[in-house]
Formats: C-alpha cells, structure tokens, sequence
C-alpha cells in the first residue's frame, strides 16, 4: 500500500508512486471516444480500466450513496464506480477513480466531492480521485494534464466524432451485420498505434487519415437507399451520450428501423472553451485568460473544419455543421451567457437537426437538471411554433422512470413522423 498524502486541505492526492502501482477506474460516456482517450493516458504510462456496466444494480448502488435528489448522471456514474470497487475484482489498496471535472456552475464540477463523500461513507476514504479538468482544479503530483496529452485527446476526440458519425449513417444499411462495428474497431487500434508513434496529430496528417476513414467507411455494402427516418439526439450530456445513462438508445433506434443522428462532443468542447471568453465579454476578467480561450477555440475548430471537409470527399455521407453554424442558429432564442448544463448549445442542436432534415428529435432530459429542462423540454414549444414539421419529444431519465413506458413514448414519435414532411 502505497503512503497516503493530503495537501493542506486534507485532501487525499494522487501521488506519482500511486501513478506506477494503481489502476485507475473510469466511467464511460461515449464507448468510441472514451477508449480512445483511455488508451491515450496508458500511452503515458497510467494503467487505466474503463467502466462499462450497464445493469440495474448500479442505480440501486448510487441510491444507497447518493441522495436521491441528486441528478441522475451523477448518481450512475458514482453507482457504477462504487459497484466496481466492491466488485472484488480489483485490490481496494491499489486502485483510484477518474473523472472529469468541468469547472462551471453545474453536477460535472461537482461529481469528485460527492464521489469523495461516498467513498467515505462506504468506508473506503483511501481511495484517491483524480479530476479531469482543463480549469487548473484539484490538481495531484501524480496526474499532469499535459500539452502533448491534450494534443493527442483533442485528436482522438474529432477522429471518435468522425467514426461514430459515419458508422451511424452506415449502421442501419449495412449487408453484413456488424460491418461498421468492425470497422471502428480497427481505425480506432490504428489510431492509438499513430499516437504512440507521435503520428495523426498534425493537421495535414488529420486531413489525409480522416479522408482515408471516410472513404473506408464509404466502402460498407449497404443494402437499399439510406433513406430510413433519422431521429436525433440531444440532451444533458452523458444522458445523451451513455448508454448506462439512456438506457441503449441508440440501439434502440436502429431495432426501431431509424438512423440515429446524434451530434458529438466536438461542438460541447468548443462550447465550454467559448464560454471562458464570453465571461470576459460579459462579466469582465482577464483579458489573457479571454485570448488564450480564443486561441484554443481556434484550434479546435480548426480541426472539427477539417473533419468536416473529410467527409464531404464522400457524397453518400452528410457532414456535420460547424461551431459558428450553431451560434447562428440559436440567436433570437437565447443568449451566448447561458451557459449552465448544456444551455444555448442544447437548443442549437435541436434548431441544427431541423435545418438539416432531421425533424425527429430525442430530448434526453435527467432527473435533478434543471438548466437542461429550460433549455431542452422548456423551449420545444416556442420550436415547434416556429417550425411546425418538428416531431420532439422529452424523455425523462431517472431512478424511477421504467424502460418501457420511455420506448414507448419514443415509437409514439417514431410513429408520429410518419404523419409530418419527410426529411430533406
């Protein structure tokens, strides 16, 4: 067992001796992205082990720790990992929990006090946990947010866009059941092997591998026109996102005989990173802090462009629109300053999905978040008044809340859109 150290607040650290004996469990959010950003911290030398439970006992775990007011994303994701520590699979002395950490005003910032109040509830206070966070919070000797580890996150997350964005346009046409699963499984190995060489990563490389994924992709025999109606996904999140968290919705979808369409984690990043300007602009601040936000901003969208014109080299796929797209979209609707949960990104990505021809739309919406019952389930009126063909339902997502009655909802509006204009 290694020494246990606390910084003057009595915190618990993550030490650089923890950093060579423990494992480290994560929880899952998007299954593609997230291997990708595991295999990225083990290319630096950290043994990770990526959570990927999906059964009803870790609602029953997170009950038992967390109270039960508090909003659903985090009462799973502390069940699943609390599950995971009494599971006996792992040595309780050798292991800690990682999870990010957004620094706002919302459950992501707050997730690692009631992860530290569980573990001491459960008797276990020697677990470390270590935050994720680009906001300089809850830092540990052991655990070093590094340029080059963000280089490499930043690039896995807009080639895990890509792939899941392709393989979702694949999915429900492909001749050979799993073709697109293998697929993703093999770019996402050749990715990681890139990375470890330092390869992948500078932008014209990003240009010509993404068009070579893209062009693989194009390649899966499908089986009739891609032509079956396409349901979007929005919503707080991890909601959104994991399928502990909405129950397998996108597999659902696709049984459903639908083309799930659901925006990726690109345009949440530029998002949080174009919030740390807009405070400066609305609030006053550092005018540094403001520029360095711009700078980083440019250079992800900078790349979520170059994702972009990749998949235009295929015209059996639709691209994916930008950043600025979306800020112009939600003017009128509401402003860049409301920001908490996924605030104005949230309702532009329901206004995206209608101007694209998707006009069914999952609103995903958890239990205890109210930013995200304003800006989703509280402005699909004012949507639906002005773009009349819209087909949106809000599914609440919580410990009571039964699987059945939210897939029925959802074939209710599965069935509704056969009644409304068909996509463009």
């Amino acid at each position: 067992m290694a020494n246990l150290k606390y910084d003057k607040n009595s915190r618990l650290l993550f030490t650089k001796e923890m950093k060579k004996e423990y494992t480290l469990l994560m929880p899952q959010m998007l299954p593609v992205t997230f291997s990708m950003m595991k295999k990225v911290f083990e290319l630096y030398g950290y043994k990770m082990e990526m959570l990927t439970t999906t059964h009803r006992g870790i609602v029953e775990t997170g009950l038992k720790y967390v109270h039960n007011d508090t909003c659903y994303p985090a009462l799973l994701v502390i069940g699943q990992l609390l599950e995971a520590v009494n599971s006996g699979k792992y040595d309780k002395h050798k292991i800690g929990l990682l999870i990010s950490q957004t620094g706002g005003g919302c459950r992501a910032s707050n997730y690692i006090h009631l992860l530290r109040k569980a573990l001491e509830k459960a008797g276990m206070p020697y677990i470390p946990v270590v935050s994720v966070n680009l906001s300089g919070l809850d830092k540990n000797p052991g655990f070093k947010m590094s340029l080059p580890i963000i280089r490499r996150l930043a690039a896995g997350m807009i080639y895990g866009d890509l792939i899941v964005w392709l393989a979702n346009q694949c999915k429900p046409y492909e001749a050979k059941a799993g073709a697109s699963d293998d697929l993703t499984a093999q770019w996402t190995d050749k990715l990681i092997e890139m990375f470890g060489h330092g390869k992948g990563l500078r932008k014209k490389d990003m240009q010509e591998i993404m068009k070579e994924i893209t062009a693989d992709f194009a390649k899966i025999e499908i089986i009739g026109e891609r032509n079956k109606p396409r349901v979007g996904v929005v919503g707080e999140i991890y909601v959104k996102y994991a399928p502990l968290g909405n129950n397998g919705l996108e597999q659902f979808l696709l049984d459903e005989g639908c083309e799930p369409v659901v925006p990726g984690l690109t345009d949440f990043m530029i998002f949080k990173i174009n919030n740390r300007a807009v405070d400066v602009d609305l609030y006053y601040g550092s005018k540094l802090k403001k520029r360095l936000a711009e700078t980083f901003q440019k250079y992800i969208e900078g790349l979520q462009r170059t994702m972009i014109e990749a998949v235009k080299t295929q015209p059996v796929f639709r691209p994916m629109g930008t950043f600025a797209d979306l800020q112009r979209l939600v003017k009128g609707y509401l402003g860049y300053g409301n920001k908490m949960g996924e605030g104005w990104l949230l309702t532009a990505e329901m206004l995206e999905l209608i101007h694209t021809g998707t006009n069914n739309i999952v609103c995903t919406q958890p239990f205890g978040c109210l930013p995200n019952h304003i800006v989703g389930k509280g402005m699909i009126r004012r949507l639906k008044d002005d773009y009349p063909n819209s087909n949106i339902v809000a599914i609440d997502y919580d410990p009571g809340a039964t699987k059945i009655n939210q897939e029925n909802r959802i074939k209710l509006m599965i069935a509704n859109a056969g009644r409304i204009a068909p996509n463009s």
